[in-house]
Protein backbone atom coordinates (compact mmCIF):
# COMPACT_ATOMS: atom_id res chain seq x y z
CA UNK A 1 0.00 0.00 0.00
CA UNK A 2 1.12 3.33 -0.84
CA UNK A 3 0.31 6.68 0.74
CA UNK A 4 -1.00 9.76 -1.04
CA UNK A 5 -3.22 12.63 -1.31
CA UNK A 6 -6.74 13.21 -3.50
CA UNK A 7 -5.47 16.38 -5.57
CA UNK A 8 -7.85 15.82 -8.41
CA UNK A 9 -10.47 14.22 -10.55
CA UNK A 10 -9.89 12.89 -13.90
CA UNK A 11 -13.09 12.48 -16.44
CA UNK A 12 -13.58 10.50 -19.39
CA UNK A 13 -16.24 10.24 -21.52
CA UNK A 14 -15.09 7.92 -23.57
CA UNK A 15 -13.82 4.87 -22.21
CA UNK A 16 -13.60 1.06 -22.11
CA UNK A 17 -17.38 -0.40 -21.13
CA UNK A 18 -16.16 -2.76 -18.43
CA UNK A 19 -14.90 1.08 -16.34
CA UNK A 20 -17.57 3.18 -16.98
CA UNK A 21 -19.44 4.28 -13.68
CA UNK A 22 -15.94 4.58 -11.81
CA UNK A 23 -14.49 7.18 -10.83
CA UNK A 24 -10.84 8.10 -11.51
CA UNK A 25 -8.78 10.41 -8.98
CA UNK A 26 -5.52 12.07 -9.41
CA UNK A 27 -3.31 11.58 -6.42
CA UNK A 28 0.01 12.80 -5.55
CA UNK A 29 2.29 10.03 -3.49
CA UNK A 30 3.53 11.77 -0.08
CA UNK A 31 6.58 11.58 2.33
CA UNK A 32 4.76 10.19 5.59
CA UNK A 33 7.34 11.59 7.92
CA UNK A 34 6.57 15.50 6.29
CA UNK A 35 3.31 14.85 4.20
CA UNK A 36 4.15 17.03 1.91
CA UNK A 37 4.06 15.55 -1.57
CA UNK A 38 6.80 13.81 -3.70
CA UNK A 39 6.00 15.68 -6.84
CA UNK A 40 4.93 11.78 -7.89
CA UNK A 41 1.40 11.26 -9.65
CA UNK A 42 -0.99 8.68 -10.75
CA UNK A 43 -4.70 8.19 -11.70
CA UNK A 44 -6.41 5.77 -9.15
CA UNK A 45 -9.70 3.70 -9.14
CA UNK A 46 -11.94 4.85 -6.35
CA UNK A 47 -13.47 1.82 -4.60
CA UNK A 48 -13.65 3.91 -1.11
CA UNK A 49 -15.42 7.44 -2.04
CA UNK A 50 -12.55 9.29 -1.09
CA UNK A 51 -12.53 13.01 -2.21
CA UNK A 52 -10.78 15.84 -2.85
CA UNK A 53 -7.73 16.38 -0.28
CA UNK A 54 -8.07 12.78 1.57
CA UNK A 55 -5.36 10.67 2.41
CA UNK A 56 -5.59 7.53 0.90
CA UNK A 57 -3.82 3.88 0.49
CA UNK A 58 -3.83 2.69 -2.97
CA UNK A 59 -2.50 -0.13 -4.21
CA UNK A 60 -1.28 -1.16 -7.73
CA UNK A 61 -0.66 -4.27 -10.21
CA UNK A 62 -2.81 -7.01 -9.75
CA UNK A 63 -3.74 -6.06 -5.94
CA UNK A 64 -5.82 -3.07 -7.22
CA UNK A 65 -7.91 -5.83 -9.27
CA UNK A 66 -9.30 -7.16 -5.91
CA UNK A 67 -11.95 -4.96 -4.65
CA UNK A 68 -15.29 -5.38 -5.63
CA UNK A 69 -15.31 -1.92 -7.18
CA UNK A 70 -12.60 -2.62 -9.54
CA UNK A 71 -12.49 -6.91 -9.75
CA UNK A 72 -11.93 -7.86 -13.51
CA UNK A 73 -11.11 -4.61 -14.61
CA UNK A 74 -8.63 -3.32 -16.36
CA UNK A 75 -6.73 -1.36 -13.46
CA UNK A 76 -3.07 -0.59 -12.25
CA UNK A 77 -3.85 1.32 -9.06
CA UNK A 78 -6.99 1.66 -6.99
CA UNK A 79 -7.71 2.95 -3.83
CA UNK A 80 -9.10 0.93 -0.85
CA UNK A 81 -8.56 3.17 2.37
CA UNK A 82 -9.31 6.78 3.31
CA UNK A 83 -6.66 7.49 6.50
CA UNK A 84 -7.90 8.79 9.63
CA UNK A 85 -4.66 8.79 11.43
CA UNK A 86 -0.96 8.18 11.08
CA UNK A 87 1.60 8.26 13.55
CA UNK A 88 5.17 8.21 12.12
CA UNK A 89 7.88 7.69 14.50
CA UNK A 90 6.05 8.07 17.70
CA UNK A 91 4.79 11.36 16.38
CA UNK A 92 1.70 11.87 14.90
CA UNK A 93 1.85 13.64 11.94
CA UNK A 94 -1.63 13.94 10.04
CA UNK A 95 -5.34 13.35 11.76
CA UNK A 96 -8.16 13.82 9.54
CA UNK A 97 -9.96 17.32 9.87
CA UNK A 98 -13.10 15.91 12.48
CA UNK A 99 -11.43 12.76 13.55
CA UNK A 100 -11.88 12.17 17.37
CA UNK A 101 -9.30 9.85 18.10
Amino acid sequence: MVLARVIGSVVSTRKEPKIEGIKFLLLEKLDCETMKGKGDYLVAMDAVGAGPGEVVFYVAGSSSRMTNVTEGKPSDATIIAIVDVIDCKDRVVYRKEGDPA
